[in-house]
């Protein structure tokens, strides 16, 4: 059997992009109860669907990290355009939910950062600020219902 390749979609706007900065690269085999590893193999993690068995994580867990872990980099960056220094102990608790309504499946997200030791306006601005630049948010921005809460 010869092995082809065909482009079927192409999700592309009429984005600028000036330089890519990282390509993070996965083969995933099996679905949800698969295996996902990456081509550096620095990630390498059993699949689970959410409540399965197994000892596997699944998609949402996955994304819900990769989120945290992106926003709380947005919040370091407008910190210092802001003048104001992230406590060490910043922190993001995800919640992403795997739902459906009439159309399908589909994803919904809470996010609960937590500022410890700034003033409430100052932890509310680093929030709004991340919201604007973290690629996950922008990547979601519309296409799915999103919960922030801020806690000092």
């Amino acid at each position: 059997m010869e092995n082809t390749q065909e482009q079927l979609v192409t999700d592309s706007q009429v984005i600028s992009i000036e330089k890519v900065l990282y390509t993070g690269k996965v083969h995933v085999t099996g679905g949800r109860e698969g295996n996902a590893s990456s081509d550096d193999g620095r990630l390498q993690t059993a699949l689970t669907p959410p409540g399965g068995k197994g000892t596997g994580t699944n998609p949402e867990q996955l994304f819900a990290a990769g989120w945290s872990a992106c926003f709380i980099g947005a919040i370091k960056h407008n910190a210092a355009t802001l003048g104001l220094r992230v406590p060490d102990t910043a922190s993001v608790d995800a919640e992403v939910d795997l739902a459906t309504n009439q159309d399908g499946f589909l994803l919904q997200a809470r996010l609960r950062v937590a500022l410890p030791g700034l003033e409430p306006e100052a932890a509310r601005q680093l929030v709004v600020a991340a919201h604007d630049t973290c690629p996950y948010s922008k990547a979601t921005r519309g296409n799915i219902n999103v919960h922030i809460q801020v806690a000092v």
